[in-house]
C-alpha cells in the first residue's frame, strides 16, 4: 500500500484531542450492515456490492461523528469489521482452525490472511466443517469468535492486517479516510487480549497456552504499525479489555510479563503511529504500572467500571496522555455530569503536573443504540433520562469543555442534568412500595424446592419420558409471514382476533411438525414473541421498548434491548394462554417457556439507581407468579432460560461470590414454588459452563441445556468431575451456523455425552433456540437429532 499524502514525521504527530470515543456502533443506525451482509450471503448481491455498502456506512459514520463535534485529529475511531473484531485478527494472521487450512492465503499476493468470502466461511461454517467457536465478549452480550491455536498454527502478518482489497483492514480504513480528508484512529484488539481470549486447539500439546505464540503475534503487530505509519495514521488504539479480568487460566505474573514484552517491543518500533492502549471493562489493576513503564504514548482507563487508580500507579503515567473513560459505553442512562466532572478533576489533580487528560467513553459504544432522539414512542419523560451513542458523544464533549474551561463553562448543562435526575428519582413508577415490600418479605424457604430425588420420581411418573429424551430449546423459525402479521397488528392493520388466529395457526403447525418428527417434549414455537426478553418487557410494568434501539450481538445478528427503568410488577399472565392452547393439541408434554430474571436484566438496559440484586428479585417474583399460573393450566414442564448468567459474571474473582448469591437466588425465587412433579428446565448458551458449573448446580433445575456443539463437548469433563447429579442437555446442533449436522455427527456428540454422564442423565437438543434458522434446515437437523438419539438408545 502506498503512503498517504502529507505523511507526518515522528516528531510532528499531533496529540490526542481533549475528547474522543473508543468506538462507535458499526451495524448502522438502520442496520445497513446487517442487510448488506445477509443479502450477500443469500447471493442476492455480490461481495463487491457488500464492500460498497460497507464503505458508504464508514463514510457516513465519519461524517456523522464530525458533525457531532469530534473534529480533532485522530478523535474518530476506525473500528469497522464485517463480522467480529477478534475474527478480524485471526483471519488477518491466517491463524484459522486446521479444518479451514485450505483457505489460508486467499487474500492474495502470497500473504497468509483470508479473503472476505473465506472470512465468512470460517465464521459461519461450511458443509461438514463446523464454524469457529463463539462465546461472550467478557461480561457483555456481544459474541466473539474464539481463536484456536497450537504450536504449529500459522501466525504471520497479512498486508494491511486484512484482505488486500482496499476496503478491508485497518490500514485500508486509514487510507480511505485520508482520501476523504479525515485523520482516523484505527482500532485493533490488543495482542495480549487476543491471546488470552484464544483457546488451545485439539492438536495442541498438553502444556501449550496461546500466550506461547506471543512473539509471533507481536511480529505481525509490529508490521501493522509500520504499515499504519506509511498510510498516514497518527494514532492507533490497541484494546486490552482482558487485563480487567483476573480469572484467566494462567498466572497473573505471566500476563504482566506479556504486557511488558508486548508494549516494550511495539513502542520501540521506530516509524509508527502513537499508541493508545485502552484498558476497558474494568480497572487495569497491576497492569497499569507495567504499561506506564513502557513507551506507549497513551493509556485508557475505564472509570465507570473501575475507580481512580492510586497516586503511585498514576505517577507511572507521567509523560503519557491519560484517556479517562467517564461516560459509560455500556448503558443508556444519562451520565451524572457533575459526578463525572468531579472524577476528571480528581484525576487531573492526582496525575503528575502537566499530564494531558482526554475525556472519553469507558468502552466502545458498540453496546448501545445510535440515537435516542429517534425513539418517539417512548414516554418523553423517560426518554429525557436516556443517552444513546450520539448523546454520549455530546456528554464527552461537554465534560471535556468543563475540564478545560471550568465548571462555569458548562453550568447550564450541569443544571439541566441535575434537574432531570431529580425528576427521574421522583417518578411514581421508579419506586412502588408494594413491590419493595414483597421483595423484603422473601425468605429462604421461597427459594427452596423439594429434594431432587423426590422431584425426579414424581416427574418420571407424570411424564413417562424415554431414555435420552429429545426436545428443542423453545423458539421455532420466525417466518416472513409471522413477522408480517406481527407488524400489521402493531400498526393496527390486523385486529386482535386476526392476529391471535394467525399465531394459533402457526402454533398448531409447529406442534404437528414436532409430533411428526418424533420429539419427546414439545414447545409451542414462540411465534407470538418478537424477542425472548422484549416480549416479557412489554407485558411487565417498569419497562420501555425502543423502535430503533438495535445493537449488534454477533455477525449480522442484532437485538433491541428493552429499558428497565422502574419497579417491576406483572399485571396479568403473560404466556399461559399460548402454552395451554399448544398443550391442548398434543398428548406429549408441552414446555412453558419463560426468560429468567438474570437474562431479562442482562439483555435489557437495566436501571442504575438501585442494587441489581433487588431488581433480580422483583423479576423473580413476577416469574414465580407466572410459573404458578402455568401449573394451574396443566403445564408439567416449565423452562426458565438463563443464558446470561455466565456473561454477567464479574471479571474479578473477588466480586463473584456476591453476584452468584443473588443471581442464583433470583432464579430459585422464580422456580421455588413449583410442585415436585413439575419438571423445571433452564438453558445456558455460549456460557463457558465449566466456569460457573457450581453456580449452575445451585440453580437446582431438573434439566439444564447448554451450548456444547461448537466446543465439541469440551464442557463434559468439568461436568463429570463436578458430580453434577441432575439431567443435562449438551447441545448437539449448532444453530448459529446455517449448516445441517449429519446423523453421524449428532450421534458422535451424543455418545460423548452419554460416556461422560451416563445415559440416564442426558437429553438430546439443539444448543439454542431456532428463531433465526429457516424451516428447511430446521426440519432436516431435528430429524437427524432424533435419529441420533434413537441410535444411541438402541446401542445401549
Amino acid at each position: 500500500m502506498s503512503a498517504a499524502p502529507d505523511q507526518p514525521t515522528s516528531g510532528s504527530l499531533p496529540p490526542l484531542p481533549g475528547a474522543t470515543i473508543l468506538g462507535y456502533p458499526r451495524i448502522g443506525a438502520d442496520r445497513e450492515l446487517k442487510k448488506a451482509l445477509e443479502s450477500a450471503w443469500r447471493g442476492s448481491t455480490t461481495l463487491a456490492d457488500l464492500r460498497a455498502s460497507a464503505a458508504d456506512l464508514r463514510a457516513a459514520t465519519r461524517s456523522h461523528l464530525a458533525a457531532l463535534g469530534l473534529g480533532g485529529p485522530a478523535s474518530v475511531p476506525a473500528d469497522f469489521t464485517y463480522y467480529d473484531q477478534v475474527h478480524q485478527v485471526t483471519t488477518a494472521l491466517g491463524a484459522v482452525p486446521e479444518r479451514f487450512a485450505d483457505l489460508r492465503g486467499t487474500a492474495g499476493q502470497g500473504f497468509p490472511g483470508l479473503g472476505l468470502e473465506e472470512y465468512f466461511t470460517v465464521a459461519r461454517g461450511e458443509g461438514e466443517r463446523a464454524a469457529a467457536e463463539m462465546t461472550k465478549w467478557l461480561d457483555s452480550n456481544y459474541h466473539y469468535l474464539v481463536p484456536e491455536l497450537d504450536e504449529t498454527t500459522p501466525v504471520r502478518y497479512a498486508l494491511g492486517f486484512g484482505a488486500v482489497d482496499p476496503t478491508d483492514g485497518p490500514v485500508a480504513q486509514v487510507l480511505e479516510a485520508a482520501r476523504a480528508g479525515t485523520d482516523v484512529r484505527p482500532v485493533v484488539v490488543g495482542p495480549v487480549t487476543y491471546l488470552l481470549l484464544a483457546k488451545a486447539s485439539d492438536a495442541a500439546g498438553r502444556d501449550f497456552h496461546p500466550l506461547d505464540r506471543l512473539g509471533d503475534v507481536l511480529d505481525a503487530y509490529a508490521h501493522l504499525l509500520v504499515d499504519l505509519w506509511a498510510a498516514g495514521a497518527t494514532w492507533v488504539q490497541l484494546d486490552e479489555p482482558a487485563l480487567a479480568c483476573d480469572a484467566w487460566d494462567v498466572p497473573e505474573e505471566r500476563i504482566l510479563a506479556a504486557v511488558h514484552q508486548a508494549y516494550t517491543l511495539l513502542s520501540a518500533v521506530t516509524e509508527r503511529p502513537r499508541i493508545l492502549v485502552a484498558g476497558t471493562y474494568g480497572p487495569l489493576g497491576a497492569a497499569l504500572p507495567v504499561l506506564g513503564a513502557t513507551g506507549v504514548e497513551a493509556v485508557g482507563l475505564d472509570l465507570v467500571a473501575g475507580r481512580l487508580p492510586n497516586a503511585e500507579d498514576l505517577a507511572t503515567l507521567e509523560g503519557k496522555t491519560v484517556v479517562a473513560g467517564v461516560v459509560s459505553g455500556r448503558n443508556i442512562w444519562r451520565t451524572d455530569l457533575s459526578a463525572a466532572l468531579s472524577t476528571l478533576e480528581a484525576l487531573r489533580d492526582a496525575l503528575p503536573a502537566g499530564t494531558p487528560v482526554t475525556v472519553a467513553t469507558s468502552t466502545s459504544l458498540q453496546h448501545v443504540p445510535h440515537d435516542v432522539g429517534r425513539e418517539t414512542g417512548i414516554d418523553p419523560e423517560i426518554r429525557s433520562w436516556l443517552a444513546f451513542a450520539d448523546q454520549k458523544v455530546g456528554e464527552v464533549l461537554t465534560l471535556a469543555r468543563g475540564l478545560a474551561q471550568g465548571r462555569e463553562a458548562v453550568a447550564d448543562e450541569l443544571a439541566r442534568d441535575a434537574e432531570l435526575r431529580a425528576r427521574r428519582a421522583a417518578h411514581p413508577g421508579v419506586r412502588r412500595d408494594e413491590v419493595r415490600d414483597a421483595v423484603a418479605s422473601v425468605t429462604q424457604a421461597d427459594r427452596t424446592r423439594a429434594p431432587y430425588p423426590e422431584r425426579k420420581a414424581a416427574q418420571d411418573a407424570r411424564l413417562g419420558l424415554p431414555l435420552i429424551p429429545t426436545t428443542t430449546i423453545g423458539s421455532f423459525p420466525q417466518t416472513a409471514e409471522i413477522r408480517r402479521a406481527r407488524a400489521a397488528h402493531r400498526r393496527g392493520e390486523l385486529g386482535a382476533a386476526g392476529y391471535e388466529d394467525a399465531m394459533r395457526a402457526e402454533i398448531a403447525r409447529v406442534v404437528a411438525l414436532q409430533e411428526e418428527i418424533g420429539l419427546d417434549v414439545l414447545v409451542h414455537g414462540e411465534a407470538e414473541r418478537n424477542d425472548m426478553v422484549q416480549y416479557f418487557a412489554e407485558l411487565l410494568d417498569g419497562f420501555a421498548a425502543t423502535e430503533h434501539g438495535w445493537v449488534q450481538s454477533y455477525g449480522s445478528r442484532c437485538t433491541r434491548p428493552s429499558i428497565l427503568w422502574g419497579d417491576v410488577a406483572r399485571p396479568a399472565p403473560m404466556t399461559v394462554a399460548w402454552s395451554a392452547y399448544a398443550q391442548s393439541l398434543t398428548d406429549k408434554p408441552m414446555k412453558g417457556m419463560l426468560t429468567g430474571p438474570v437474562t431479562i436484566m442482562a439483555w435489557s438496559f437495566v436501571r442504575d439507581d438501585i442494587p441489581r440484586a433487588q431488581v433480580a428479585d422483583q423479576l423473580g417474583l413476577a416469574l414465580r407468579a407466572e410459573v404458578a399460573d402455568l401449573e394451574a393450566a396443566g403445564i408439567g414442564v416449565v423452562q426458565v432460560d438463563e443464558p446470561a448468567i455466565r456473561e454477567t459474571l464479574p471479571l474479578r474473582r473477588a466480586d463473584r461470590p456476591a453476584y452468584l448469591q443473588w443471581s442464583v437466588g433470583s432464579f430459585r425465587l422464580a422456580t421455588g414454588g413449583a410442585a415436585p412433579a413439575t419438571q423445571v428446565h433452564t438453558h445456558l448458551c455460549y456460557s463457558e459452563f465449566d466456569v460457573v458449573i457450581d453456580a449452575v448446580d445451585h440453580l437446582d433445575a431438573d434439566v439444564t441445556s447448554i451450548e456444547a456443539s461448537r466446543s465439541r463437548m469440551d464442557i463434559l469433563p468439568a461436568v463429570a468431575a463436578h458430580g453434577f447429579e441432575r439431567q443435562l442437555g449438551p447441545g448437539i446442533w449448532d444453530i448459529h451456523s446455517p449448516r445441517v449436522p449429519s446423523v453421524e455427527e449428532c450421534t458422535e456428540l451424543l455418545r460423548r455425552a452419554v460416556d461422560a454422564l451416563g445415559a440416564g442423565r442426558v437429553w438430546a437438543n439443539p444448543d439454542c433456540g431456532l428463531k433465526t434458522r429457516a424451516y428447511a434446515e430446521t426440519e432436516a437437523s431435528l430429524r437427524n437429532l432424533v435419529d441420533a438419539a434413537k441410535a444411541v438408545r438402541e446401542s445401549l
